[in-house]
C-alpha cells in the first residue's frame, strides 16, 4: 500500500510541475485535464503526508518518553502517543478506500430516468414523490437539476420522468439508486384502508462525452411535434418537442420540456449519447473477470433494490439488510441516510476482494 502512495505523492509532485510549465498553461485541454488529476490526487496526498507526520511523531514520542524522567511530562507524552495511536489506524482506513480502483464514471453528471411500474396510478404518484426526493437531495448536495422529459399520470404523479443532474461527484453518490423501488401504502381512493404494493423503476446512466460515442447521423431519425401534458397553449403552439430513433439500437429519446426544438434537441442527443456508452459499458462489465462484483456495485436494475413502507414509516435496502424508520426525512431529501451505508458497505467489498487478490 505504501509503495502506491509514494507513487501518488511522486506523481502529485509531477503534476505541480507540469502546470508550470508555460505550454500546459497554453494548451486548455491539457491543462484542465492537469487540474482535474491534480485534485484526485490531492486528496490522497494530503491524507498521506499527514499519516506519515503523524507516524514520526508517534515514534519520536515513544523515543522521548524512554529518555524522560520528569512525571508530568511524561503524562503529556503519553497523552500524545494516545491521541496518535487513535488517530492513525482511522487515516490508514481512508488511505485503503482512496487506493480502491475508481470507477471512471464516478466524477460524471447524469441522467436520471424514473418509471411508474406496477400499480398504475399509485405508481405513477410515487414515481413523481421520489423525484421530488432525488431533486431535494441533488439541491442540499449543491448540485443542479434539469427536467427533460415529463409524461403525467392519468390522476397526476408521473407515468416517466427523465432529468439530468449536474455537479460535483453526481454519479458517485447516486449510482446506487438503478433498479426497482417497492412501495406499500394505502392509496387516497382505498375506501377499506388495504395496503397497496406498487413499483418503480430508476436508471441512474453517467452522462458521455461526445468524443466518446461516435454517432453516424444516417443511423438517426429526428421528428418534431407538438408538445403536450400541462404545458399550457403556449407549449402546444410550436413544433418545439423532439423525438430521435437510433435505428441500430432502436433507441427512442424524447424530450419536449425545453423552450424551443434546438433545445429539446440538443438534451436528446445527451441522453442518445448517455445510453448508447452505457451499452458499451455493459458489455465491457460482461466481458471483466470480476464481472458479478461490480455489477452488485453499480446495481441492477432487474432486480428490486429497496422497500418504501409508508404504514411503518420504514425503508429497508434489500442489498445490504438495511432497514431505516425516517421514511418522510429520506423523501424530503435525506437520501444520504440510504447511500452513506450503501457505499460503505461497498467500499468494504471492494476492499475485501482487493485484499483477496493480493493475497492470492
Amino acid at each position: 500500500m505504501f509503495s502506491k502512495l509514494e507513487q501518488v505523492d511522486s506523481r502529485y509532485e509531477q503534476v505541480q510541475m507540469a502546470l508550470q510549465r508555460p505550454d500546459i498553461a497554453n494548451n486548455q485541454k491539457e491543462y484542465r485535464a492537469l487540474m482535474k488529476e491534480l485534485a484526485e490526487l490531492e486528496r490522497v496526498v494530503v491524507l498521506f503526508r499527514d499519516f506519515k507526520s503523524k507516524t514520526q511523531a508517534l515514534k519520536s514520542a515513544k523515543d522521548l518518553l524512554i529518555s524522560e524522567s520528569d512525571q508530568e511530562m511524561r503524562e503529556m507524552i503519553r497523552e500524545e502517543i494516545r491521541e496518535l495511536e487513535g488517530a492513525l489506524p482511522t487515516l490508514e482506513a481512508k488511505l485503503k478506500i482512496e487506493l480502491i480502483p475508481k470507477d471512471p464514471n464516478d466524477g460524471k453528471n447524469i441522467i436520471l430516468e424514473i418509471r411508474a411500474g406496477a400499480g398504475g396510478d399509485e405508481a405513477a404518484l410515487f414515481a413523481d414523490e421520489l423525484f421530488r426526493g432525488y431533486a431535494h437531495f441533488a439541491g442540499g448536495q449543491g448540485w443542479n437539476s434539469e427536467l427533460i422529459s415529463f409524461s403525467e399520470g392519468n390522476v397526476g404523479g408521473a407515468k416517466e420522468i427523465i432529468a439530468s443532474i449536474n455537479g460535483d461527484n453526481v454519479y458517485s453518490k447516486l449510482k446506487y439508486e438503478s433498479g426497482v423501488h417497492r412501495v406499500q401504502r394505502v392509496p387516497k381512493t382505498e375506501a377499506q384502508g388495504r395496503i397497496h404494493t406498487s413499483t418503480v423503476t430508476v436508471a441512474v446512466i453517467p452522462e458521455a462525452d461526445e468524443v466518446d460515442v461516435k454517432i453516424d447521423m444516417k443511423d438517426i431519425k429526428i421528428d418534431v411535434m407538438r408538445a403536450s401534458g400541462a404545458g399550457g397553449q403556449s407549449v402546444n403552439r410550436t413544433e418545439s418537442a423532439v423525438r430521435i430513433h437510433h435505428i441500430p439500437t432502436g433507441i427512442l429519446v424524447h424530450c419536449q420540456e425545453g423552450k424551443s426544438q434546438t433545445s429539446n434537441k440538443e438534451k436528446a442527443f445527451k441522453i442518445l449519447y448517455a445510453k448508447l456508452q452505457q451499452i458499451e459499458d455493459d458489455k465491457k462489465l460482461k466481458e471483466a473477470s470480476d464481472a458479478r462484483l461490480e455489477q452488485i456495485g453499480t446495481g441492477d436494475r432487474s432486480e428490486r433494490i429497496r422497500t418504501y413502507n409508508f404504514p411503518q414509516t420504514r425503508i429497508t435496502d434489500h442489498r445490504i439488510g438495511l432497514t431505516i424508520h425516517q421514511l418522510d426525512q429520506v423523501m424530503a431529501g435525506q437520501f444520504g441516510l440510504l447511500i452513506d451505508p450503501l457505499t460503505a458497505h461497498f467500499q468494504a467489498e471492494a476492499l475485501k476482494n482487493q485484499s483477496s487478490q493480493a493475497g492470492s
